[in-house]
Order: C-alpha cells, then structure tokens, then sequence
C-alpha cells in the first residue's frame, strides 16, 4: 500500500500536484483496537478507509461509514453477507467468498462427490462462507452432511482432535476447510497424526492456504507433508509486464524476505481505485468539506470526543466514483458489477504436492473449470456444460492419483443393520430359519452376491422384520430405515412411490405388477364352435354389409352389364350369389363401371382381413385349450361388487383403495397361498389381486386357477436404504454386473423355477372378435359405397334431365310427376350400350374391320336416339301406355 501511494504521490497527473496520505493503524486481530482506530481515523477528517481486515470488524465498522458517508473498502473481508443494500459504503475490491464456494461446489460436482464435511472458524466470514457452500452445495444436488466449527482463536490441539475423531467416524470422506490460517494448520497437523492425510481422503481448503504456499515459499517438509494432497484455491491475476515489474522491486524492497501472494496486488490495486475516484471527484469541481453530525450533539463533553466525528460531504460522489471504476491493475482489470461484485471473478486451483504445489486448472464465472487460463475464455461464449468442464491430474492425499469415492461405511465400530421382512408365506423369497437368526432365500441371495462385487468390505446383519405369524408391513419397514432403527431393507419390497419419497432403491433386480388370478373352467368343444371367433354384433354387421354391397354393385352394373339383368328372380339371385362369393373371391360376375370396381376393391380389402382374423382365432380356439371365467381383468373388478383378496403386508390394498377407488369394504386380507385357494373355491372372494412373482409361484400348484387381462401396474422389487445413500448406488451398479454376467438368473432359476401348468399358457387371450375392432373397415367400406352410390345418381340424373328436355313436347302443358317418375324408371332400367362394347371385335379384326366399327356405331346410336323419343313421345299420348320386349325390373 506504501508502494501504491508512493507511485501515486510521484505521477502529478494524477491528483494535480496534492498528495495522497495514507496512515496505518494495527489493531492486531483485536476487534476493540479495530473500532478504536476507526473513530481516530474519523476525527482527523478521512475520505476513505481501507480495511478492515475480518468480516467481523467489517460489520461493525460498517455501519459508522454509513453513517459518515466515508467509503469503506477492504479486499480481505469477503463475507458473502456484506450486503451493498445493507452496507451501501462497504466495497469489497476482491472477490468475495461466494464466488470461491461456488468453485468448490462445482470441484465437487465435477469429481461426482454427492456429500461433504464442513470444518469452519465459527466467526462470521465462516459460518456466512458455509452457508453460501451449502447453498450452491444444493444447486447441485450435493450436500454438506456434517459441520464442524472450531474457535476463531483456537490454540489448542485436543479441541481438534475431539472433533476429528468425530469426522472420521462419519461417511463421507470430502472435507471442505474454511478457517483462518492458524487453525487452518494446526487442522492439518491433528489429521496427519490421526492418518486423515491417508489415501480415500480429499481435503479442499479456501484460498487462506494458497496464501501460505506463496507467502512462505518453500514450505518446511513438516509443513508440506502435512497439507500434501490438498487443493486450493488462489485468486487469478492474469500475467502482465506491469505485474512482473512490480514482483521484482517487491523482492528488491524485502530483499527477498517476505514472499508475495495475490491480495497484496489488491492492496496496491485499492490505493489505486481511491486515487482515480478522488482525481475524478476533484476533475468535477468537488470540494473536501465535513459537517457536523447532528446526531452527535448529545455527546459534547465526553472524553470519547465523539463530537469531532463529521460527515463527509462528498462521501456519495466519492463512493459513486469508486464504483464506477474501470482500470487494468497488478490483479488485472478492475470493474464492478451493478451489484458491485468484481467483474469476472476466477481462482487458480492448487494441488499440493511434496515438492511445494502444481496448479492443476482454473475457475472463472464465465466458464467454469478448465485447464485454459480464463482471460483466453472471455471473447468466448460461456459454456458451462459438463463435456467442456476439465482439470488436471490431481495428486491425492497418500499419493493416490485415481479420484477417491469420496465416501466409505461409517467407522463407528457397529455392522449395518439390514431389515428383512420376517415372511410366514412364499418363504422361497426371503424366510427365517426356525430356531436361528439365519435368513435366505431369492432376494437374500441376490444381495450376498451383489455385496461381493462391491470395492469394500461392508459389515452388515441381518435383522428379521415381523412377529412371524403374519406377513409385515411393508411400509413400516421403509420407515424404519428413515428413522434411524435400519440402515436398509432387503427382501421382496415393490419399488412404489410413497416409499420413494422416503428412500432411495437400487436398482430392481426383478420385474413386477399387479396381476388378477380369478377361478377358470375349460371350455368343451361344441359343434357350434366355428361361429365362437365372432360375436353375434359382428356376424350380424358382416352379413348386412354382404347384401349392402351385393345391392350396391348391382345397382352400379345393372344398366352396363347384361351379366347383372335379367327377370326379377335372376337378379335377386345374382345379388345374393355375388355378394357371398366374394367371401371366397369366387365370384364369376365381371363388374365393368368404374365405380363399381373401385366399390367392388374396397370390399375385397375388408373381406380379407376379416377372412384372416377369423381364420387366426377359428384356430387359436380349436387348438388351445379354453378357459372361461366372468372376470377378465381389473375393469370387470372395479364395475363389479364382487370381494377382492389382496395378501397381507402388500401395498395392493392401498393402491386399489386410492387409485382405483375401490371401497375398502370390498376388499378381504389372506394370509397365504392356501387361503388364497380356500377363499376363491368356496366363493368368499371372487379374485385375488398380487404381484407377478408371487401369483407365479401360485399358480405353479393351482391349476385350477389363472391370471385374467395383463398386468395393470408396471414396477419392481429393489433394496432400499436412507436418502442419497451411496451404497444404494453401488449395489445398484453390482446387480446390473449380475444381470449382465447371467448370474442374477441363475439365482432365480435356483429358488423360483417351478413346473407351470399347462393350462397356464392359454388364458383367454383367444377371446371373441369384436365389432369395435373393425368398425373402421365397415365405416371406409360403408362410405366408398355411399359416394358411388351419390356420384352414380348424379350422373344418371343429369342424363335423364338432358334426354327428357330434348323430347319433351313444349305445346303440352307438362307430364304429370308419375308419369316423369314411369320415365325415369324405365329410363334407368333401361340397358345402355357401353361405348366400347366393340373391343373385342377391334381386337379380333383391327386391321380390316375399323372403318366399318366406327359406321355401325353411328348407326347404332342415331336408331337408340330414334327409339327412345318415339317412346317418349308414345309414353306422353298415351298416358304411361309402356311396351318392352323384357320386363322391366326395378
């Protein structure tokens, strides 16, 4: 700072030939010394004060500069809760400590560690600095899962060593240190002794001890094997010549006695932002004037000589040009943010070796982690993904190089107490040996084994869970783990989402859902058995749709097509031997109008595929035997009043109760398989409701029973143990080596694989087809029939209004509408010519016979036009007077 205002005091650019003067005062850590020269500062009328050097005096002193109005800055006191709305006069020319525990939290986040120790000086910088790490912690779905708070002034090494003890016996093995330099090393002294600087630890202490590597370079090797694995953070203060200079007078002025670290570059850099706001404040005509505090007019007379403290006039103008500052320092460039935060905030992050330290990355608000130095980052986009997040090799404590778990089993001298559901039925999942505290079974054995592929011993019990008379509450036993009675649960537990939100599961080792068992009867053959495929709605609706289309092609072709005429009794047997040939594709019949053919495709289509579905369950019921039964899944449960059996323990009660909304009068408790029997045999329930792998074992010995519909629930069984518990993960990584390695099957062939009946295969998937799974085929079929039939009387229509106003007689008064509607029926009747009704003779005599086809074709259409307007007009004298050579059919 003396070099600062020595540089100040020398460049007369800068304060227009006045001197800046800067008087020291050392309160030696002494928080009444610090408030003591304070008040002496303020009776010989100061413009600014630089300090304090605690959080602490910071609070306090804070408020006599509001009151004043004389600018208070400090780049040691970086207590996150120095708030510029509560303490508008307090400038922190640093960075705060927020922004280093937002490194740490993303140096944790980085390295995959979920939990993390705290050990603080419990003074307001620590206690504030922990709380801002819990809370970034959070962001990030980590967590500080135990604190420990030492005295500020701790001396004493047995006070740590309590405390340590105390850490060691927890879980987690990262430990962030934030405390001041004399107890920060007297920590690290009591963990080497106490084997905490041993590998599987990660010590991460503040930036206090990157200021002792610098300051006391090289470290003595009692000192340096201490902290050896450590990292740390250090403010970043870019390289420049202006720094370099300056490093190299400080070791001329020391002679090289005292080492350097980055806060006495923001100590020079402080001296600077008071002289560019002062030359500012000066530049604008501002004068240095005080006047007296009125408050302080009651405090004439005492010998605190309190009435000598003054306002300073000029204290907002002068507060508002520091924060307006915008240089390049020792520490880089220098500007404040609006919530006058420094701009671009980043920390060098150190590891400390045996051979002093290496710097292994950099932290910065833009960018995060990485190995680049930040001001290269800055002309950048911010990219705060994970992929683009990195660090160097670290060094860990013990010299380890892989990155520790970060956690392992509390050393508190007991095993972990696993709960087991103390099962009275289907005991081939778990089940206690009588006489014994032994316990096997399927899920037992899963968790031995996924127990053995973990990277650590885990010390556990087993704990039987239950009165053994009846089937445990499966809740309960959750609970139990939050409570504090278990360290986990193992056994048959459905992962379902009331329990979730009290534990945490691995991952399922079986699959699982609710299923409906419900008592069956074979079905007999019956010589009736080939009208079962389809239900009576759907052979009705097949049949209507046979005539509807027969009638609808004939009415197409009737007048084109000589196959489609005829007497009326033909026709009629035309239309019903058309319409069901086509259920073989057997018909004979030629349709030769477009529309017809278009109509005639549709239908063909949908005959199709009703000939498949029926040919497919025609099968599937004449080969598979066939069990019936009135219930054929949850629906028919809910719509029914029918009882429903549930087992004891299960959570099938409450899911049927809250989500189905069925009454819980309805539903009956049984304790085991053969209740289960006894209950559906003599009526007392009309289904049961379980889980998959129980009702298999079930029904491996009850044939006479069988699962109805699929299963409406989708889960799995899984081990439980306490929130974010790490184990949960790693043995959810073990079961997957078992699913993966065959392992995880052959355990469930060893205790589940039973003989399945055979009857177990042909539930009654091979119902009846209903109408509702081809009502769209009848709907396009339906459809196609009707616009043709439109386009069809569209178009005759129109041709009957042309024929009938080219005949008409315009001296007759009008044809009566029965005669127009005769008219209209023989003209529809009619047979009609196709155009190209010789081409067949074209293709047999194209060569010599075109000319002649072309004249008989004239002749043919001038004798039809002949013969339809003497009929017309003989129709009109004689009053509906009709000759045809053929009946007419309508």
């Amino acid at each position: 700072m003396k070099a600062a205002e020595a540089d100040i005091n020398s460049d007369p650019s800068i304060l227009g030939g006045r001197k800046l003067s800067i008087t020291m005062h050392d309160s030696n850590f002494s928080g009444f010394l610090g408030i003591i020269g304070a008040l002496q500062f303020m009776e010989t009328d100061t413009i600014a004060i630089i300090g304090p050097q605690t959080a602490v005096m910071a609070h306090v002193l804070s408020h006599l500069a509001n009151e004043l109005q004389v600018p208070l800055l400090s780049f040691t006191a970086l207590d996150p809760s120095l708030s510029p709305l509560q303490y508008p006069f307090f400038v922190q020319t640093a960075p705060s400590d927020l922004f280093q525990m937002i490194a740490i939290s993303e140096m944790i986040s980085y390295f995959g560690w979920a939990n993390v120790i705290a050990i603080y000086s419990d003074d307001d910088s620590g206690r504030n600095g922990i709380i801002a790490l819990g809370d970034k912690l959070a962001e990030r779905r980590c967590k500080i899962s135990y604190k420990v708070a030492l005295p500020p002034d701790v001396t004493s090494q047995s006070d740590i060593v309590n405390e340590l003890h105390k850490v060691q016996m927890m879980e987690s093995r990262v430990i962030v240190l934030h405390t001041l330099t004399l107890s920060g090393l007297l920590v690290f002294d009591v963990a080497k002794s106490l084997g905490m600087m041993e590998k599987g630890y990660v010590w991460i202490a503040t930036t206090w001890l990157s200021t002792v590597l610098d300051s006391q370079a090289p470290l003595p090797s009692e000192r340096a094997n201490s902290i050896q694995g450590a990292l740390t953070l250090r403010p970043h203060t870019p390289d420049s010549r202006r720094k370099r200079d300056f490093m190299s007078r400080w070791n001329q002025l020391s002679n090289g006695s005292i080492s350097f670290n980055p806060y006495g570059l923001y100590a020079y850099d402080t001296v600077w932002i008071i002289a560019h706001a002062v030359k500012l404040f000066l530049d604008r005509g501002g004068n240095i004037s005080f006047s007296i505090d009125e408050k302080l007019s009651g405090f004439e007379g005492g010998t605190l000589n309190l009435s000598a403290l003054s306002i300073f006039d000029g204290g907002k103008q002068l507060l508002n040009n520091i924060l307006a500052t915008n240089m390049t320092g020792l520490a880089g460039p220098t500007v404040f943010n609006h919530d006058r935060s420094l701009l671009n905030p980043s920390y060098d992050i150190i590891n400390a070796v045996k051979t002093g330290y290496q710097q292994i990355g950099y932290w910065s608000n833009h960018s995060g982690l990485s190995v680049v130095p930040p001001e290269t980052l800055y002309q950048k986009k911010s990219n705060r993904s994970s992929s683009n997040q990195h660090l160097d090799c670290v060094v860990w404590p013990g010299g380890e190089t892989n990155t520790p778990r970060g956690w392992v089993l509390p050393d508190n001298g007991r095993q972990l107490r696993i709960g087991v559901p103390n099962r009275v039925s289907y005991q081939d999942f778990v089940s206690k040996i009588n006489g014994t505290d032994t316990v096997q079974g399927y899920c037992i054995e899963v968790f031995q084994e996924a127990i053995k592929l973990l990277p650590y011993a885990v010390p556990y019990k087993f704990v039987p869970f239950g009165d053994g008379h009846q089937n445990p509450n499966y809740n309960e036993l959750v609970y139990y783990i939050t409570s504090g009675i278990f360290d986990g649960a193992v056994g048959d537990i459905a992962i379902v989402t009331n329990r979730t939100k009290m534990v945490d599961f691995t991952q399922p080792y079986i699959e699982s859902g609710l299923v409906v068992v419900a008592p069956v009867k074979k079905i007999s053959s019956s010589p009736w058995a080939f009208l079962r495929p389809f239900t009576p709605w759907m052979w009705g609706v097949t049949a209507i749709f046979f005539l509807v289309v027969g009638v609808v092609v004939w009415i197409l072709e009737h007048r084109i097509n000589d196959e489609f005429r005829g007497p009326p009794k033909q026709q009629i047997v035309t239309i019903l031997w058309f319409s069901f040939s086509t259920m073989f594709f057997a018909h004979r019949e030629n349709t030769v109008s477009t529309l017809g053919r278009v109509v005639l495709i549709i239908w063909l289509f949908v005959v199709l595929i009703i000939n498949s579905s029926y040919t497919a369950s025609l099968t599937s019921f004449l080969t598979v035997q066939q069990l019936s039964s009135p219930i054929s899944g949850i629906d028919t449960l809910i719509t029914s009043n029918e009882r429903i059996g549930f087992q004891v323990g299960s959570f099938a009660e409450n899911y049927m109760i809250e989500e189905l909304n069925i009454p819980k009068s309805r539903l009956i408790a049984l304790g085991s398989p053969e209740a289960y029997a006894v209950a559906l045999e003599n009526g007392t329930v009309a289904a049961v409701v379980d889980e998959r792998p129980y009702i298999d074992l079930f029904l491996s010995d009850h044939c006479e029973f069988s699962v109805r519909g699929q299963e409406f629930t989708k889960s799995g069984w899984g081990f439980a143990f306490p929130r974010d518990s790490p184990l949960a993960v790693d043995i959810s990584t073990a079961i997957l080596s078992l699913s993966e390695n065959g392992k995880l099957q052959k355990i469930h062939d060893k205790w589940l694989s039973r003989k399945a009946c055979d009857s177990q295969d042909s539930d009654s998937g091979s119902e009846q087809l209903k109408l509702q799974s081809f009502w769209g085929l009848f709907l396009i079929c339906g459809i196609a029939c009707f616009l043709a039939l439109l386009l069809y009387f569209c178009l005759m229509f129109r041709q009957f209004n042309r024929h009938f106003a080219g005949v008409s007689d315009p001296s007759t008064p009008g044809s009566s509408h029965s005669a127009r509607l005769q008219t209209f029926l023989s003209f529809a009747d009619g047979k009609v010519e196709r155009h190209k009704s010789s081409s067949k003779r074209k293709r047999n005599d194209m060569s010599s016979n075109g000319s002649r086809k072309e004249e008989d074709e004239s002749v043919n259409r001038s004798n039809r036009i002949e013969g339809d307007i003497s009929q017309e007009r003989h129709i009109s004298d004689s009053r509906f007077s009709v000759s045809s050579e053929t009946p007419a059919a309508y």
